[in-house]
C-alpha cells in the first residue's frame, strides 16, 4: 500500500501533466474529492492528530498513583514501584477491580518521568565508551542499603 505522501504527489502529476478534473482525479485514484482537493492545495499531506486517549476510570486513582511515584524518589533503585508493583496496590488498597493493567501502566510510563522533573532530576545520560577486545575489564558493583546501629547506609 502506498502512503499518502506517494498519492498526493501522483494526484499532483496527473492533475499537471493530463490536466483532469477533480471527478476524475478521485475517480482515477479512488478517493474522495476533497482529498483531492487537499492534495492540490499542498504539497504534502498534513500530519495526523493522534488521538487523545481519556482514562476516565483512572481519574480517581490519579492522586494515588503520584504518591507511590514520588515515593520512589527516595527509594534506593530496586526497591521503586513497578507499573505492576502499582496496579496490585491500587487493587489490593483501593479496591481498584475496574482498572486494566495497560491503563495504569501507560500513565506509570507517561507520569514517571514528569515526576521526576518536577523534582529537579534530569534524565540520566550515558558517554559511549569504545575499547579493543581485552584491552580494558570493567566490574559492576551493586547498591545494598543497611541499617547499621540505627543509621541507615549504603
Amino acid at each position: 500500500m502506498e502512503s499518502r505522501v506517494d498519492l498526493f504527489a501522483r494526484i499532483r502529476r496527473d492533475a499537471r501533466v493530463e490536466g483532469l478534473s477533480i471527478r476524475e482525479l478521485a475517480r482515477r485514484h479512488g478517493v474522495a474529492r476533497p482529498t483531492v482537493r487537499q492534495a492540490l492545495a499542498q504539497a504534502e499531506p498534513a500530519a495526523r492528530q493522534p488521538r487523545v486517549r481519556t482514562a476516565p476510570r483512572l481519574a480517581v486513582f490519579k492522586s494515588a498513583i503520584d504518591e507511590m511515584l514520588h515515593q520512589d524518589l527516595d527509594a534506593p533503585r530496586k526497591q521503586r514501584h513497578t507499573a505492576r508493583r502499582v496496579f496490585a496496590r491500587l487493587a489490593e488498597e483501593h479496591g481498584a477491580t475496574e482498572l486494566s493493567y495497560s491503563t495504569v501502566r501507560d500513565y506509570v510510563r507517561r507520569r514517571r518521568p514528569e515526576i521526576d522533573l518536577e523534582a529537579g532530576r534530569l534524565p540520566e545520560v550515558f558517554v559511549p565508551q569504545e575499547h579493543a577486545p581485552g584491552a580494558e575489564a570493567e566490574v559492576d558493583f551493586g547498591e545494598v542499603w543497611v541499617v547499621l546501629a540505627g543509621v541507615k547506609t549504603k
